[in-house]
């Protein structure tokens, strides 16, 4: 029997020393449910990402900066995929933002320490909504922007001619 993925040294230290809940998929609900703002923490593989135990030590520093706003929990790794296509967040490690369990967006990798507290700032004051589709692949996302300009950033809605 295979072990279960298990989370960083550092990490493990960081849970024990914070109580931050550590949630199977069939808990967040309940646990999001019952706490206004949640912030669950999506490891993935420390061994293999080195921004995983960067996000680890600014969590619990997040989480004080908005002074009990946001309870935080890390998800368990064995059900961390499961979860990632419930939230539709494209990479690990990430940071999942919840209102009575529904969501309101999500952070990937390490930021700044101002970004972070922007970002989250802004997160918090959105109304709950569905997680963003999964972001397709560039060659289809190229040719949606050839049917649609809107989506062409590079496109000049104001008829300038900038050449």
């Amino acid at each position: 029997m295979l072990a279960p993925p298990a989370f960083s040294p550092l990490l493990s230290s960081i849970i024990s020393r914070t109580g931050f809940p550590v949630l199977a998929a069939g808990d967040v609900a309940s646990f999001t449910a019952a706490h206004e703002n949640t912030v669950l923490f999506f490891a993935g593989d420390a061994e293999r990402l080195a921004e995983s135990d960067d996000v680890a030590v600014v969590l619990p520093e997040l989480i004080a900066a908005f002074r009990g706003r946001i309870v935080g929990a890390v998800v368990r790794r064995e059900d961390e995929r499961v979860l990632q296509r419930t939230y539709r967040f494209a990479a690990f490690p990430s940071l999942v933002f919840l209102r009575r369990g529904e969501y309101l967006g999500a952070i990937s990798r390490i930021r700044d320490w101002s970004d972070y507290l922007e970002e989250i700032s802004e997160i918090l004051t959105r109304e709950p909504s569905e997680p963003p589709p999964f972001k397709l692949p560039d060659p289809v996302a190229s040719a949606a922007r050839h049917r649609d300009p809107e989506l062409d950033p590079d496109h000049d809605h104001h008829g300038h001619d900038h050449h």
